[in-house]
């Protein structure tokens, strides 16, 4: 089988990257990132060396590139990671989250179905439902809530959701969607949470949190995520919807504070900074759906994840050093200049 991997340079697809080339060596994984400042090819390393795997920089909204690389790979199943995904960034400018979100969205599906792909796999997120009340622990998001967004990030991955759904109806593209909550693991850019209080917290520098930290976050260890995506593309249902929980809720705080104890650093480090706007105050997924159809549960508890994680960030210093010096985008120029 031949696999598209958009977004591959990213977190999560990069994870996704390498747990195809581990679990499924017989297939073929191509992957296409934009190198936007989320990207980063040094991720991929290992990967490259591999003969089954191969790198092309483009962009997702690059209709004549898109269809070119279609015409060429002949691709079984396309997995779209490639995304804008920062909420704070959104908020900023939300333009770039509408072209790369929607429009590649939406480039991708043409190119699938005129290419005849036989999976198109829509990688979402639980925001798109918005949130939970803080004081009803009882409370989870299904397939079934109604989307109800906060952000303007959020916003465009809702929008790229139904447009994926009508492309099913209308086209009868073959689709899924998996929404999934707030992962962490190797590769995550330290402009997030978990890996931005990790490397924060190694340098003595004051941690920033959000009002009083008291926001809930389900956190999803990101090779369960990837497990349950290798599933769902392989064995679930053409149309649905699948919600990938972690079954890991924590506040804000709480894990910052893992992080610190961890670490051997102290809580004095945590400096409270004003609340952004909108911001979103418990994400619950219930992964009921997945788990009886397809037989997926969560295998990592946090307590266990977030040790891995921090571990995986101090044996691997050099990535993350490299992403705040900004040598990192410095790296496709070295790797293809000669190419």
């Amino acid at each position: 089988m031949k696999i598209l991997v958009t977004g591959g340079a990213g977190f999560i697809g990069a994870n996704f990257v390498y747990f195809q080339l581990q679990n499924h060596p017989e297939d073929q994984i191509v992957c296409v990132d934009a190198l936007t400042y989320a990207g980063n090819l040094e991720t991929l390393a290992e990967a490259l060396k591999n003969p089954q795997f191969k790198f092309v920089k483009a962009d997702i909204a690059d209709r004549a590139a898109m269809d070119e690389l279609f015409a060429t790979e002949k691709f079984d199943v396309v997995v779209n990671f490639a995304a804008e995904s920062h909420v704070d960034r959104s908020i900023e400018n939300p333009e770039i989250f509408l072209q790369t979100n929607i429009m590649g969205t939406q480039v991708l599906m043409d190119c699938s179905r005129k290419y005849q792909v036989g999976r198109y796999h829509q990688v979402s997120t639980d925001e798109v439902y918005g949130d939970l009340p803080l004081d009803r622990p009882d409370l989870f998001f299904t397939e079934e809530t109604p989307i109800h967004t906060s952000s303007p990030y959020s916003a465009s991955k809702a929008s790229a959701d139904l447009l994926v759904q009508a492309y099913h109806r209308t086209f009868k593209l073959p689709v899924t969607i998996s929404r999934c909550s707030n992962n962490y693991g190797p590769y995550h850019f330290p402009e997030k949470l978990i890996p931005l209080m990790i490397a924060r917290a190694l340098a003595d520098q004051s941690l920033p949190v959000y009002g009083k930290g008291e926001n809930v976050r389900d956190w999803l260890y990101v090779e369960d995520h990837c497990s349950a995506i290798d599933l769902i593309i392989r064995k679930g249902r053409v149309g649905e919807v699948y919600n990938i929980g972690g079954h890991n809720e924590r506040t804000n705080l709480e894990v910052v504070k893992t992080i610190l104890r961890e670490l051997g650093k102290p809580e004095s480090l945590i400096n409270y900074v004003t609340d952004r706007p909108g911001h979103d105050q418990r994400y619950a997924i219930d992964p009921a759906k997945i788990t009886s159809e397809l037989g997926w549960i969560p295998a990592t508890k946090f307590d266990d994840g977030i040790k891995k994680t921090i571990q995986w960030y101090l044996d691997n210093r050099s990535w993350w050093e490299h992403i705040l010096s900004g040598d990192y985008q410095n790296y496709y120029a070295k790797m293809y200049a000669n190419r």
